[in-house]
């Protein structure tokens, strides 16, 4: 049984930087993905990587501004975050893919099998 524990999260002012971490234990070479919920929102898609990195997805708002990577022989799942927005405060949560990769269905949170516990990403003025 795969468990995910993201990490790196924290107070940053707009226009900086963060990345995030997701360390999986377990078997891990799944597809994966990156999602966040904003209070008294839905939970949404951000980025998605397949199993050998040869594919990654992003939703409209972070295009350009960040960037989902992973390095398998350390388990790990990365966010690098740059020119962030207010919009993008929310707790960020990766989630692991079993299967194909199959680019409509990575953005649907239905599709993901397990989750870890998240991590608060708040973006002040």
């Amino acid at each position: 049984q795969v468990q995910l524990a993201e990490s790196g999260g924290g107070l940053v002012q707009a226009g900086g930087s963060l990345r995030l971490s997701c360390v999986a234990s377990g078997r891990t070479t799944y597809n994966m993905g990156w999602f966040r919920q904003a209070p008294g929102k839905e939970r949404e898609f951000v980025a998605a990587i397949s199993r050998l990195s040869g594919s990654t997805l992003y939703a409209d708002s972070v295009n350009g501004r960040f960037t989902i990577s992973r390095d398998n022989a350390k388990n790990t799942v990365f966010l690098q975050m740059t020119s962030l927005k207010l919009e993008d405060t929310a707790v960020y949560y990766c989630a692991f893919r079993p299967g194909f990769w199959m680019a409509d269905r990575q953005k649907e949170k239905s599709e993901y099998d397990g989750w870890g516990q998240g991590t608060q990403v708040t973006v002040s003025s």
